[in-house]
Formats: structure tokens, C-alpha cells, sequence
């Protein structure tokens, strides 16, 4: 049995993984700390959760722990990631799993030297259509990934998100907040990484009321075959539209033998090939895929699986790369 405490419920992602911990029956939840008022209050209200440790050196020095899962403000998590892994504890995050590539490099050395997992809730993975993609490229059926789009167009919700967003130093950069998915998702499909990054830029648009939260990003980098990857991933969908447009994460890859296309929102998958009039529509098939927290548990317990800790740190790797490049830029 794996025993998992939680520490901060900053954003909604994390109340997912307390539910999923819930229902899953190789974990327990054994510990909890937040250190805000509010969120502590929410959580109690709307999880249940039973607040056990008033600082969090306290909860990293209960032996019975063997996973903190983290679920503060951005900035917060990678000196919350550095501690619990130093006091020798798994870690799994929400994403980001933090902001800066010092931390990151200080996440990696540690679970290397202390042999420690490190996970993160790249969820994107598990939607319908990610499985069938997968085989299809794998399988040489698109030839070889010349060009790639993502949009990962979120609505801003500004008032409504938690307000910690928009404070200065907690939030670490739209691209790092958003982008990690996409970079993740592409190379799990094609086996590609960055190579090298040809362009980056953050703004402010929408969130007028904070004109230094930059709520609007853009790159464009070359992959490690000499492909080309441009994304948008700005919070730039009307609120009112909430995540059901889409352009929340659609994925449009082209190669040699055709192109296809998917959205998160949507079991279909759309695939025109050289040779073929017009284009087809795949359905992906209704399915169980499993979940982020899962997958996580399975290394632990020593199974081979598609994302673990190095898939992790890559990702949060190229995608803090991109994040410092457009920051390099404003």
C-alpha cells in the first residue's frame, strides 16, 4: 500500500488527484497540509480533507509517508518538491512541477542520488483518441513528422481563477503554466524532442486588469528529426466557452504519407493520406485509458511504463527552455 499525503490545494488539478487517490486501492491518504486559510477551508468543504500537520517539516518528518503529492501555487512547488525529496519521500506534482531550471536541476540530482520517483499530472496522455494516434505514426502509416501544431487555448477566467495567478513570482510564465502537456503529448506520439528553440514570446492581452501577467504565448521550435513544432497556448478562449472549443489542445501533425488531426474534446480523429481523396474519420474507441496517478503508482512498484520520472523531467526540461527563452525576450 502506497501512503500518499497531500501538501497545498492551491488549484482544482490537485482536488482531482485526491479523488483519484480516494478510489484507488493501492493508496492511502495518510497526511495533509496547506498553509492558506482559504484553501484549507475550501478542501475540507468540497474533499473532505482531514488537515493533519500544521507546517509542512512536520508531515516530511512522519516516516509512514512514502509519496507527497504537491498542489501549491507554481512557485512554491519546486522548494516543496527539493524538501520532501530530501527528506527522502516520492514526489508527484500537478503541473508545473516547478519554475526555474535550477529547481529542476535540484529535483533531478536529488531523486537520482536518494533513487526517488518524481511524477507529474500530464493527464493530456489519457483522452480517447491518444492510444490510436500513437499506432498510427508508430506504425509509419503518416511516414516520417516533418510539421506539427498545438493550441492549448485555455479561457482566462479572471476573478474566478484563484487570484494567486496574477501576483508576481507565483505563477512562473504562461508557456511553463500550459505548454508542458503539449511538448510531453508530441513526444510521446512521434518520439521527437526539442532540438533546439527558434522562438518564444509571452504578452499581456486579455488580463487587463494585470498588465504584467503575461497571458497571451507562442513558440516555435525544431524537433530532434529537423521537424518544425509552432504552438499557441495563450488563455485567450471566451470564458463563456469554458474548455469545450476545439482549440483547447488540438494537435495537427503532418509527414510525408498525410496529415491528421485531434482535439481533446472529441473522440474523432481526422486523417487525409496522399493518394486518398478528401479526408477520413476515425473514431477512437470508448474505452478505458487509465489515469496520471496510476501509471505513477506502477513505477513505483518497478512496472515498465510509457511516462516516468526521465519522460518527466525532459518534458518540464524543454518546456522551461521555452519559458526562459520568451522571458529573455519581453
Amino acid at each position: 500500500m502506497i501512503k500518499l499525503a497531500f501538501a497545498g490545494f492551491r488549484h482544482g488539478h490537485i482536488n482531482a488527484l485526491y479523488k483519484l487517490a480516494e478510489k484507488n486501492p493501492d493508496v492511502e491518504i495518510v497526511a495533509a497540509y496547506e498553509a492558506d486559510a482559504d484553501a484549507r477551508a475550501a478542501a475540507e468543504e468540497e474533499l473532505g480533507v482531514r488537515f493533519t500537520h500544521d507546517t509542512y517539516e512536520d508531515l516530511l518528518n512522519e516516516k509512514d509517508i512514502h509519496v507527497v503529492a504537491i498542489g501549491d501555487y507554481y512557485g512554491a512547488r519546486g522548494a516543496l518538491a527539493i524538501a520532501a525529496l530530501k527528506a527522502g519521500k516520492h514526489v508527484y506534482a500537478d503541473k508545473p512541477l516547478c519554475t526555474s531550471l535550477e529547481e529542476l536541476d535540484e529535483i533531478e540530482r536529488l531523486a537520482k542520488e536518494n533513487n526517488l520517483k518524481v511524477g507529474c499530472m500530464l493527464d493530456l496522455r489519457y483522452s480517447n483518441c491518444i492510444q490510436p494516434v500513437r499506432k498510427f505514426i508508430q506504425e509509419g502509416k503518416l511516414g516520417e513528422i516533418h510539421a506539427l501544431f498545438f493550441s492549448g487555448q485555455h479561457p482566462l477566467m479572471y476573478g474566478t481563477r484563484p487570484n494567486w495567478y496574477f501576483e508576481e513570482g507565483k505563477h512562473g510564465g504562461t508557456i511553463n503554466d500550459i505548454a508542458i502537456h503539449g511538448i510531453d503529448l508530441i513526444e510521446y506520439l512521434t518520439g521527437l524532442t526539442v532540438k533546439r528553440i527558434i522562438g518564444a514570446r509571452c504578452w499581456n492581452a486579455f488580463a487587463t486588469e494585470v498588465p504584467t501577467f503575461k497571458d497571451c504565448a507562442q513558440f516555435m521550435v525544431e524537433l530532434t528529426n529537423g521537424a518544425g513544432l509552432m504552438a499557441d497556448v495563450s488563455y485567450a478562449a471566451p470564458n463563456s466557452s469554458g474548455y469545450t472549443l476545439p482549440f483547447y489542445w488540438r494537435f495537427t501533425i503532418w509527414g510525408t504519407k498525410g496529415v491528421m488531426e485531434f482535439t481533446a474534446v472529441s473522440d474523432e480523429i481526422t486523417i487525409a493520406l496522399d493518394g486518398k481523396p478528401g479526408r477520413e474519420i476515425i473514431k477512437a474507441p470508448d474505452v478505458d485509458t487509465g489515469d496520471c496517478l496510476s501509471v505513477f503508482i506502477d513505477e513505483l512498484n518497478g512496472k515498465p511504463t510509457d511516462i516516468n520520472t526521465e519522460t518527466v523531467i525532459r518534458a518540464t526540461r524543454e518546456t522551461l527552455k521555452i519559458q526562459e527563452h520568451a522571458d529573455k525576450f519581453e
